[in-house]
């Protein structure tokens, strides 16, 4: 059994965004040698998700409208109000409670089969990044296990 992790650094412009990482991550499965196992794709953001779906512009567009109407920005989050919340606070906090909401419907991970040393997606099946809350680096954790 191999085992190997690696990491994909994206950089994000804004949210909602739907950043395609198919190649980053088959890249990543061409190299480890496995032919035979599956790759977890992770976010280390509560932010920012991993979701498959089809790359298609205009679908991609219907999907960030979903989520603003699901969880406005403008809306009222206890998250957001400085005044009261004391966890987790960071110097420069912005207002993000909507991207968290949204997050919470979408997770951090997808699980794909690999097989024959090749992601085993679907003929319209993607991997993207989802930034949920505004433009910075993120963090994609791709394991890998396998033979």
């Amino acid at each position: 059994m191999k085992f190997s992790c690696r990491n994909l650094v994206i950089r994000t412009d804004k949210g909602p965004q739907f950043i395609d990482i198919t190649d980053g991550v088959a890249s990543l499965v061409r190299d480890s040698a496995i032919r035979s196992g599956f790759a977890i794709v992770f976010t280390r953001h509560t932010t920012a998700a991993i979701r498959i779906n089809e790359n298609e512009p205009l679908l991609l567009r219907d999907m960030e409208e979903f989520l603003k109407k699901v969880a406005p920005s403008h809306m009222y989050y206890n998250h957001n109000d400085f005044s009261r919340r004391t966890a987790n606070m960071n110097d420069g906090e912005a207002p993000n409670g909507h991207s968290h909401c949204q997050q919470l419907l979408l997770g951090a991970s997808e699980a794909i089969p690999i097989v024959d040393g090749q992601l085993l997606l679907g003929q319209w099946q993607r991997l993207f990044l989802v930034e949920l809350d505004r433009g910075r680096d993120r963090e994609v954790v791709v394991q890998l296990v396998g033979e």
